[in-house]
């Protein structure tokens, strides 16, 4: 079939270069486009009597109408049916109940017809398009990915595969100094896959454990090939992270071969991942030692655990609860992800023996300190008031997550701060009304600075300056 037919053909065969399907595929739809043509063409809801044949191979098509020859009298369906009078027209040694195809041509077709069928083509494409692009990558969630930068967002970077298949990369899905310009390459896991108005929307994920673990099995052979296998892993991204390792085979080394000669296997997952500090452990189904594992480089006295709340009091000198906290708190926090256990640490205050130094429990026995307060502050291994006021307010506000205003509050309580407003049966309100305007509120925040500085920011006369001085130095015992 020529001329219309094979022009057509060779039309819609364009859309399969645009989208990425295959010929076979574009013919099966092709077919259907005209099924359902020819059944609006003849006004049935059923098309057995015609058949299309598709020739992959060359890109044309026939389109044929079957007909039964029954005797005139006989005659009743005109689609299915011709009379024996008509049959012998067109061939004379035809017989009753013998079968008439005749080849439908594409130029009987008129203009609406044809671009009725373009249009419903392009329909159908795109339909599949979707359909395939959805499949895919539903196969593909947990796979890593190799694609490129295509355009970079304030909320999402676009990236294109190499189907130029558009994939998302959501600022939440992004390691924390992640940048990137278009043209890049990015590596990324397929997170999820979500169909929004009919259209697939595939999210990649850099912040996933399954990222790391994805790229492990890259850089680790023996992951690859199951002679080691990837127990748990948490993160915390951009920042460190914490993977617990296993191998059956005792002539392996599992955290040997993951870091690899001098550290040349774990080096380039570092780079990939922003210099995020990666510990990688020997798994054991010990708890207790799994605990003690997870928070090195901590040495760790003793462990109390309550296995049916999941709950893990760690027992250690001082100078190594910082060590078993870390920085910004990250090692404790990963530690607990990677074991399950809740884990609260405590110095060995018998060893230590301070005696100067107050539970912070008391506080919260005597009404000072709210209970979930002292509760965050024994989870990042502060159990005493010194232990507290050896570090900084910001600092105890990061690791305990709690607001900078709160721990201040906790400061002034644990020195054993007073307000301002309390002196006023010694202190002129006047004067108490200067200070907090320059923004002293209590005592120890007025003794901070010097008399000259005070009677220069509140203008005073220093005799009143210096009387409130010895006022206060007098209550704090200093």
């Amino acid at each position: 079939m020529e001329s219309k037919g094979f022009k057509l053909v060779e039309s819609f065969s364009e859309f399969k270069e645009y989208k990425n399907i295959d010929r076979e595929a574009i013919m099966r739809i092709l077919v259907d486009v005209f099924r359902a043509t020819m059944n609006k063409k003849f006004d049935t809801v059923t098309d057995d009597f015609i058949d299309i044949i598709v020739n992959v191979d060359r890109g044309d098509f026939e389109i044929y109408h079957n007909r039964e020859i029954v005797e005139d009298a006989d005659f009743q369906d005109p689609l299915r049916q011709i009379k024996y009078s008509d049959a012998i027209k067109i061939e004379p040694d035809y017989e009753v109940g013998e079968e008439v195809t005749e080849t439908i041509s594409i130029d009987t077709f008129g203009r609406r017809d044809l671009l009725a069928l373009r249009q419903n083509l392009q329909t159908r494409t795109q339909e599949y398009e979707k359909e395939m692009i959805f499949r895919k990558y539903s196969e593909k969630i947990g796979d890593l990915i190799t694609a490129e930068v295509n355009q970079v967002g304030r909320k999402e970077i676009l990236v294109v595969d190499e189907d130029e298949i558009e994939l998302s990369l959501p600022k939440a899905e992004q390691i924390p100094g992640d940048i990137y310009k278009k043209g890049d390459t990015i590596r990324a896991i397929v997170k999820a896959v979500d169909n929004k108005n009919g259209t697939p929307v595939i999210i990649l994920s850099r912040t996933s454990e399954k990222f790391l673990e994805r790229l492990l099995e890259t850089e680790v052979p023996e992951i690859f090939d199951g002679l080691i296998t990837i127990k748990k892993i948490a993160r915390e991204p951009g920042q460190r992270a914490k993977v617990a390792v296993e191998s059956y085979d005792d002539r392996i080394d599992p955290v040997g071969a993951c870091v690899g000669m001098k550290g040349s296997r774990i080096h380039g997952i570092v780079r990939e991942l922003h210099n995020e500090n990666i510990d990688v452990i020997n798994y054991t189904s010990n708890p207790d030692y799994f605990i003690r594992r997870a928070l090195s480089p901590a040495k760790i006295t003793s462990i109390s655990l309550d296995n049916e709340r999941m709950y893990a009091n760690v027992y250690m000198d001082s100078d190594q609860v910082s060590l078993a906290i870390g920085r910004g708190g990250y090692n404790i926090k990963l530690a607990g992800k990677l074991t399950g256990y809740q884990i609260d640490v405590f110095r060995n205050s018998e060893l230590d023996g301070d005696e100067d130094d107050v539970d912070l429990q008391a506080y919260a026995d005597d009404g000072q300190i709210e209970q979930w307060i002292i509760d965050s502050l024994r989870r990042i291994g502060c159990d005493t008031a010194k232990s507290v006021l050896s570090l900084k307010p910001d600092e105890v506000a990061e690791r305990a997550d709690l607001e900078v205003e709160t721990v201040k509050n906790v400061f002034d309580t644990l020195q054993g701060d007073v307000y301002l407003k309390d002196f006023n049966d010694e202190i002129e309100q006047s004067v108490i009304d200067a200070l907090e305007a320059m923004g002293c509120n209590t005592a120890r925040e007025v003794l901070a600075l010097s008399q000259k500085e005070v009677v220069e920011k509140t203008g005073l006369k220093p005799d009143v300056v210096a009387n409130v001085f010895e006022i206060l130095k007098a209550e704090m015992e200093l």
